[in-house]
């Protein structure tokens, strides 16, 4: 099972759990926690982390997500575990249940605000800030199944709401884009891969020998060897096509692909060695 606490992360439990819609895909919703509105004219410095760890356990309970992250410093502090509910989004009564919609449905309050300084300097998005200790939070939410997608885009600071959506896509989700809700946080965040890495090209099947090879024999590693001649181009010699048997058409297919490799003499004789199979299955 996955760790139902971010690695890592300050724990400040919140005895109120409760489970989530586990028949829905998997999420996480990004939040800003908005404290002040500063401007590029006229930033302002930015709360302190410890000050909202006070709040989210205090009178701010009612709204407390799973995670506080400072992407200024990657500090995190956890209020829930995974495979509970918590609480920062509006869950009207008869509706979807925003708060609980998936395996998990982990809240995230970025710490953060419009124009907010930090070391002297101004930030007017979470995508401008180093996004510290991100790559931690996104490798937990991948443990617990979440794709890395935005179901609805990447967020901005306008509203785009589908409930279809929301129900039917796991992924990542700004608060504005959450049924039922009417903020527009987080605006536009750090970049990361929307979708599943390609698989690493495998490597060539190891050399069997050159034993493996030659009038009287019979292996799988000649009927490969045929297989892997006919898609590169070499097969004409087969009549029904390679086998497991050696034979004179593997010699004579194997030896022409020695000769387009510019070999001569024993290098170009139909029996494949170490360079002859590294080449065709490169």
């Amino acid at each position: 099972m996955p760790d139902l606490w971010l690695p890592g992360a300050e724990r400040h439990p919140l005895s109120d759990t409760a489970p989530t819609d586990t028949k829905y895909a998997p999420r996480v919703i990004w939040h800003i926690t908005w404290d002040k509105n500063g401007t590029a004219a006229k930033p302002a410095d930015l709360v302190p982390f410890d000050q909202l760890v006070r709040y989210f356990t205090g009178g701010g309970s009612g709204a407390a997500p799973h995670l506080l992250w400072d992407p200024f410093t990657g500090r995190t502090a956890q209020f829930y575990p995974a495979n509970s509910r918590s609480k920062s989004v509006v869950d009207a009564a008869g509706g979807t249940r925003t708060n609980r919609t998936g395996k998990v449905c982990l809240q995230v309050e970025t710490l953060f605000f419009p124009y907010c300084r930090v070391g002297g300097r101004a930030y007017a998005t979470v995508r401008d800030t180093p996004a510290k200790g991100l790559d931690k939070i996104l490798t937990w939410a991948r443990s617990w199944g979440v794709p890395d997608v935005w179901p609805m885009g990447t967020p901005t600071w306008n509203a785009n709401r589908s409930e279809h959506t929301w129900e039917t896509k796991g992924g990542h989700y700004g608060h504005g884009q959450v049924p039922e809700n009417q903020h527009t946080d987080p605006g536009p965040m750090p970049k990361w891969p929307t979708g599943a890495s390609p698989a690493p090209k495998p490597g060539p099947p190891p050399f069997p020998g050159r034993s493996a090879f030659g009038p009287g024999k019979s292996n799988a590693s000649i009927l490969l060897l045929g297989q892997q001649l006919v898609r590169r181009g070499f097969g004409k010699h087969y009549r029904v096509g390679p086998t497991r048997d050696w034979g004179e058409a593997d010699r004579l297919n194997v030896r022409d692909f020695q000769l387009a490799q510019k070999w001569s003499g024993s290098d170009a004789d139909g029996f494949p060695g170490p360079q002859t199979w590294a080449r065709l299955f490169g």
